[in-house]
């Protein structure tokens, strides 16, 4: 079964409900150019401080330069690094020269062929790839959290070439869940606006997708 990752959280509470329904990683966004759950430094610390150790904590940053995101994962203090803009390939060694202990993701935002090829160009530099359905190239980025699904075969032929763990994100919900399990194959899935309501995390929108996920397997 895949694992679960539960974006945009945004207070102690909510991390705690989502490891309660299966989440096995957190997201917590910084500052960004658009999209829900952004929340501040402090913040993110406090709860990257406060979930077990066995949950990775994911902080989802939109800077590119190696120097100020690894200043910024040394002030909040996550296990992992989800990088939602494209990061050279020159910073992506520099990032992992100065953070050899934090893992880190790379964010392909999913939107035709050149998609497949920018991410296996980037997988060698990263533990991991995110297929998400932003698009960076508009005058304001959107840079995840549209809520869209993309089109999963082009996930799929990534996750074929790719050779790192795959997570799955972009418009899951609890009535998708197994759809993209079977024609994606991730590692992992990412939910954000699918198991919110009014912008809240909803426990029974939660549950009701980590039911389905499990009768996915």
């Amino acid at each position: 079964m895949p694992a679960l990752k539960v974006c945009c959280i945004s207070s102690v509470d909510e991390a705690r409900l989502a490891i309660s329904h299966g989440a096995a990683a957190l997201g917590l966004v910084s500052s960004m150019p658009s999209g829900p759950g952004v929340i501040d430094e402090a913040l993110i610390a406090e709860i990257a401080a406060r979930v077990p150790p066995t949950i990775e904590t994911f902080l989802l940053t939109c800077l590119q330069e190696a120097e100020a995101i690894a200043a910024q994962q040394r002030r909040c203090g996550t296990s992992t690094l989800q990088l939602v803009d494209h990061v050279p390939h020159a910073e992506l060694r520099r990032l992992r020269a100065a953070l050899p202990g934090i893992r880190l993701v790379q964010v392909i935002h999913v939107r035709d062929e050149a998609s497949v090829e920018e991410a296996c160009a980037a997988a060698p530099f990263v533990d991991a790839l995110l297929l998400d359905s932003g698009n960076p190239t508009l005058a304001v980025k959107q840079l995840g959290g549209t809520g869209r699904v993309h089109d999963w075969s082009l996930s799929a032929r990534i996750r074929e070439r790719a050779g790192v763990p795959l997570f799955l994100a972009g418009g899951l919900r609890a009535e998708n869940v197994a759809q993209a399990v079977a024609a994606v194959r991730p590692f992992g899935l990412d939910i954000c606006s699918g198991v919110r309501s009014e912008g809240r995390l909803d426990a029974a929108k939660l549950a009701a997708f980590a039911a389905a996920l499990r009768a996915s397997a």
